[in-house]
């Protein structure tokens, strides 16, 4: 069990409750997340199991895409639905061209302040607690890059709009921004994650398909092999004797026939089809294993 499993992480649930939720399931304990969800949030949450958690330091494609409901009318302290009330409900009805002019603002690379109930440091506190306690949270505007902010339909007071994003992105802090800018204040009602870097919606599995799978001994038919993750690092098939000296820690070649070419790190597969390490380049066509699995 060496790979990503995508579950489709439930409203209501923490990252660190599928963690440990996959762990019982899987019956391991080396088992991580690339990039937390917000637990009233649903959607794509990768997971690295077993010896495919050392190849975390990869996956450095941070992009997000997101499908979310933003209320118009009233805003909460925690910019989303699970928040208190910050200011009393409003009658609106949205104006397209109004909203998407305001959205406008918020494309590109803008600086945004994380909401108060974050996880965002303050003092080596998380900036949640300070917030639950009506304690003063002041956090420096982040600067952060929106590639796609996109009405998708309205519907009285709500818009439900696309985001595409770098991580760092608070959705819900452009909810509520949004709604400064149209004067009448708007949290983030609903949210779900359509992809997170390679991993898409169509690849996960609820918690519920994952149990069924692991009470039939099947859980594996949901795993991406690491063999399959990177895949925009070339591959390149070695011999038994390659592999031996991959294992000791020695450099090896690459064909000047296949496609790795000058890329910096490369994939070294096993005559069986596993990945056994990630090799960066040294010299031309010669690789050093800086990940040996």
């Amino acid at each position: 069990m060496d790979g990503v499993i995508v579950v489709d992480k439930p409203s209501g649930w923490t990252s660190h409750d599928v963690v440990g939720k996959m762990r019982r399931l899987a019956g391991m304990r080396k088992i991580g997340h690339l990039g937390t969800l917000d637990p009233s949030a649903t959607g794509v949450l990768p997971l690295v199991l077993g010896r495919a958690t050392r190849l975390a330091q990869f996956f450095t494609r941070d992009d997000k895409l997101y499908e979310g409901v933003i209320h118009f009318g009233s805003s909460t302290d925690s910019y989303d639905a699970d928040g208190e009330p910050t200011s009393p409900e409003v009658a609106v009805t949205l104006d397209r061209e109004a909203l998407d002019k305001a959205l406008d603002g918020f494309r590109g690379e803008i600086l945004q302040t994380p909401p108060p109930v974050s996880a965002k440091k303050i003092g080596g506190r998380p900036a949640y607690e300070l917030a639950r306690k009506n304690q003063p949270v002041v956090l420096a505007p982040v600067r952060v890059k929106v590639e796609q902010l996109e009405i998708l339909s309205i519907d009285g007071c709500e818009a439900r709009v696309r985001v595409q994003c770098a991580a760092g992105t608070y959705v819900r802090g452009l909810a509520h921004d949004v709604g400064q800018v149209m004067g009448c204040g708007a949290f983030l009602r609903d949210l779900r994650r359509l992809s997170s870097g390679d991993f898409r919606i169509e690849q996960a599995r609820t918690i519920d398909q994952l149990t069924i799978l692991a009470a039939e001994g099947r859980l594996e038919s949901a795993l991406i092999p690491a063999v399959e993750l990177l895949p925009e690092f070339p591959s390149e098939q070695v011999d038994l004797v390659t592999m031996g000296r991959i294992r000791n820690g020695r450099d090896f070649r690459v064909s000047p026939f296949h496609r790795a070419g000058d890329a910096r790190f490369v994939k070294a597969i096993s005559p069986h089809g596993e990945l056994i390490a990630v090799g960066e380049a040294r010299l031309p066509l010669v690789y050093h294993p800086v990940l040996v699995l």
